[in-house]
């Protein structure tokens, strides 16, 4: 038996070790590989929790984590709502349909969209440059260019005058990034800016050595009445938190195939 297991764990090591030759290959100069693909690959929509405490300092870093995800510009068009106060949690749970993953979570967090921010967040840009006074062509870009991007006017006046200017510029000089004509832009234009963010606080929260589920299944108006949020605040999904519990993943991880969705071109 000794001699079966000792043949065993020369095989598995071995293999481990075939498998870090090989990544050492494609990426040698990949110090943070494998503790990257551990986090994601670990990573799982966890529908049920143990009453162990997400700590105020390990959420807090996991959120600092989550902004530090790219977003276009650095306008930062997010925000988190962590749902502590019992009575709003509990109201909460109801508003995520009493899913499991909302209601065993020790926190529950809305991560939600502002499309009402960046003229603000781009004069901080200006106003907290990091290395010394903003340069002129950084306050041109905050000052002229962000706004030119998402100024609609009266009855989308300003819109129709950018598609005509848009038109001539790739008719005439080539390829050029489409601005926001409408509402629904600056609104997509948020959200896959803050689900970026998302993405990172769900990966953080792994690291931390805790799971999380991604919720889309919740009723918004209700949330964000619950929340105080406007019509300028649109909830991106909710995210529940938590330690794993044993009967937390329903089944087995699978995805479709590589080539199904990667395609050369």
């Amino acid at each position: 038996m000794n001699n079966d297991n000792s043949h065993q764990d020369s095989n598995a090591n071995a293999a481990n070790l075939e498998t870090a030759n090989n990544e050492q290959a494609l990426s040698p100069k990949a110090p943070y590989l494998e503790a990257f693909k551990n986090v994601v690959e670990s990573r799982r929509s966890v529908r049920r929790f143990t009453d162990t405490p997400i700590s105020d300092d390990v959420l807090r870093d996991c959120l600092r984590l989550a902004m530090l995800a790219p977003n276009s510009s650095n306008l930062q068009p997010w925000e988190f709502y962590v749902i502590n106060t019992p009575k709003k949690r509990a109201k909460a749970n109801q508003i995520c349909m009493n899913q499991n993953g909302a209601r065993t979570a020790n926190r529950l967090i809305a991560v939600v969209a502002r499309t009402d921010t960046w003229r603000d967040n781009a004069k901080q840009n200006i106003r907290k440059f990091p290395d010394g006074a903003a340069p002129k062509k950084v306050r041109d870009y905050y000052e002229r260019i962000v706004p030119l991007d998402f100024l609609r006017g009266p009855a989308g006046i300003i819109s129709i005058a950018k598609w005509g200017m848009t038109k001539a510029v790739r008719q005439f000089k080539g390829p050029v990034k489409s601005p926001y004509y409408t509402y629904e832009d600056i609104k997509n234009w948020a959200m896959y800016n803050t689900a970026l963010a998302a993405e990172n606080l769900i990966l953080a929260l792994r690291a931390h050595g805790f799971d999380s589920c991604a919720m889309g299944g919740f009723d918004e108006p209700a949330l964000k009445k619950l929340l105080k949020l406007g019509n300028h605040h649109h909830v991106v999904m909710m995210i529940g938190a938590g330690e794993r519990a044993d009967n937390g993943i329903y089944h087995s991880q699978f995805r479709f195939d590589y080539d199904q969705f990667v395609k050369e071109v």
